[in-house]
């Protein structure tokens, strides 16, 4: 699931992922994402961004990690953040790891397979 308020980024991530033969399903925000989660779809990893209205990517992932079927999926944040303090708060909230936008298609591809493992 990739969930991220930049429509532009929805396109263009899931069209990487897409060519890369993985179903994608989007979330224009959090609680979209986390309404999906809730729902029962089925996702083997969630990617999102950190700076969204409303719930931020931080809170989120506290969030699904509290639904006992995603408590050790892997979760990666794509965001424009860099700051060591922000990859420490989000590691404690469950996060497997972390991008900076704009990531290049082969650094996305290769954290994805490094977490799928």
């Amino acid at each position: 699931m990739l969930v991220d308020d930049s429509a532009t980024i929805l396109l263009s991530i899931s069209n990487i992922l897409g060519k890369a033969g993985y179903a994608v399903e989007k979330a224009a925000n959090a609680n979209e994402g986390l309404n999906k989660f809730k729902a029962g779809t089925k996702v083997d990893l969630l990617i999102t961004d950190l700076n969204m209205p409303g719930m931020n990517g931080i809170e989120f992932i506290k969030e699904v990690r509290k639904l006992p079927s995603y408590k050790f999926m892997p979760i990666l944040f794509l965001t424009t953040e860099s700051q060591q303090s922000k990859r420490a708060e989000a590691k404690a909230a469950g996060a497997s790891g972390w991008l900076v936008k704009p990531a290049t298609a082969d650094e996305l591809l290769n954290t994805i397979k490094l977490v799928l493992r």
